[in-house]
């Protein structure tokens, strides 16, 4: 694994692809677990091949990709089917991520999960960065973004933990309410911290 994870989450509508983008030109490289999560159903992975086996071929697209509609609307109607899902993905995607961790050659690298702390992937972080912004921020963001409804982004808010919690739980907080050109300074700070945390860490390891 790289030597030294940092976490990177916040709420939906926070702009953590925003930070990621300004770690990247850092030269920081980073594992995204949403990405990780499509790549582990793609055609050809065991976990579709067990996802078709369990619901059958409707829960395919023509081209055999996964029908995400499809399959968000069997398991939000049934808790039993989505904690079959959650039992079969859940392992798979965390061993994927670690895989890629262990690839990561840069000083330090970012785990980004929009679910870090629910799912306990800070486990395997050296520190957790929340990106932060109000929840009327988060909201009109997200309808901005997303084209979604006011309900649809409070149902997602209701799932992750709330905002003091996640504060909380933070061991850095960036507050992602000004221009990207006020953001940059603010993350260069951050980046040579995590130099400094990512060398000490080598250094006692060493001993």
């Amino acid at each position: 694994m790289a030597g030294y994870v940092v976490g990177l989450t916040g709420g939906i509508g926070s702009g953590k692809t925003t930070v990621a983008n300004l770690f990247h030109d850092l030269d920081i490289q980073s594992v995204d677990a949403d990405l990780v999560a499509r790549e582990v159903v793609m055609p050809g992975e065991p976990a579709l091949m067990a996802i078709t086996a369990h619901f059958g071929q409707s829960i395919l697209q023509q081209d055999g990709q996964l029908d995400r509609a499809a399959l968000r609307a069997k398991i939000f109607v049934d808790a039993a089917e989505k904690h079959w899902l959650n039992q079969l993905l859940h392992p798979l995607i965390r061993q994927r991520m670690l895989e890629k961790l262990a690839g990561c050659t840069s000083e330090y690298a970012l785990l980004i999960a929009p679910l870090l702390l629910e799912n306990k992937l800070n486990t395997y972080t050296d520190r957790v960065l929340i990106v932060d912004v109000p929840a009327e921020l988060q909201l009109s963001r997200t309808i901005q973004r997303d084209g979604v409804s006011a309900e649809q982004v409070q149902n997602i808010l209701s799932s992750q933990i709330s905002r003091p919690e996640r504060l909380h739980l933070a061991d850095d907080v960036l507050l992602n309410t000004v221009p990207v050109s006020q953001l940059q300074p603010q993350v260069q700070q951050l980046h040579r911290r995590y130099q400094q945390f990512a060398k000490e860490k080598l250094a006692k390891s060493s001993t």
